[in-house]
């Protein structure tokens, strides 16, 4: 299998445009799934303080070579203080069996914690090599415009709840304008769209499943995609987005799709906040 497409940040690192999502997923389950995904051609892995299967992932890296992945981990709202922040990083880097993060997110934004205290670790952090991008999770364009005036370390990524039900379009517009990489989580809705009626249409069209559908609607808008699954069959196909395209009356028909219809948060636009999953 050829490599993985890729999205330049700003620091000139490439993130791989398809990662393995662990989300809920823990024991020999992620060990399995991770390792998995690694033998057929994923480059990039995606967990957080917060999933509770960091060591897992740990054991499964070192079986292979740390610098052929590119490793993300995400903080906890209630871990964004000064202090916190390093605590729960180098717990995270401990349990990951890693010496750097290639990125690390604010999980969730958390309104009772000073943002600029936050990114003054992350600054230091990322001064001291310990994580190379830092991002964000779940901002709004609010909370992103804000970010980015506290912030002296750019602003690599927002990973936010974006699929064909909800096409986040003027948030994804704002990133991209601002170079800032955007991550679809839970791109398949978390399994709710499989049914879609258009989703199927399309793929019985090109012999594709909804998922790939999905999927390949994502990432030809240059949007990150970190799918979860723990089945070898459904990561491979999840993987085969790169040698057929979405025509762009297709592409159409999956925009005019949005539903508003959310799997984990609330409206990010309406400026609360939403809980971690």
């Amino acid at each position: 299998m050829d490599s993985v497409p890729t999205q330049s940040l700003p620091s000139g690192d490439e993130i791989p445009i398809v990662g393995a999502g662990t989300w809920d997923v823990g024991g020999d389950a992620v060990k399995e799934s991770v390792d998995t995904a690694l033998e057929i051609g994923y480059t990039h892995v995606d967990t957080a303080e917060g999933y509770k299967n960091e060591a897992e992932i740990g054991e499964v890296l070192a079986e292979h070579d740390r610098e052929d992945v590119f490793l993300t981990s995400k903080v906890l709202p209630s871990n964004l203080h000064y202090d916190d922040v390093f605590e729960s990083l180098e717990a995270s880097l401990e349990k990951l069996g890693t010496s750097y993060l290639d990125l690390y997110l604010i999980h969730w934004p958390n309104p009772a914690i000073s943002l600029r205290e936050t990114f003054n670790a992350l600054e230091r952090a990322h001064e001291e090599g310990l994580i190379r991008n830092v991002g964000v999770s779940n901002f709004s364009r609010y909370q992103l415009m804000f970010a980015q005036q506290v912030a002296d370390v750019p602003i690599a990524v927002n990973q936010i709840e974006l699929h064909p039900w909800y096409y986040r379009e003027e948030l994804l517009e704002y990133c991209q304008e601002n170079d800032i990489v955007v991550e679809a989580a839970a791109p398949l809705a978390r399994t709710e769209l499989f049914d879609d009626p258009v989703l199927n249409d399309i793929g019985d069209a090109y012999e594709k499943t909804p998922a790939q559908v999905a999927l390949k609607w994502a990432v030809q808008k240059d949007v990150v995609v970190v799918p979860k699954s723990t089945s070898a069959e459904h990561l491979r196909q999840n993987l085969d987005l790169f040698e057929w395209e979405l025509e762009a009356d297709d592409v159409a028909r999956i925009d005019e799709i949005d539903r508003m219809d959310n799997v984990y948060m609330i409206d990010l636009d309406d400026d609360t906040y939403g809980i971690p999953p």
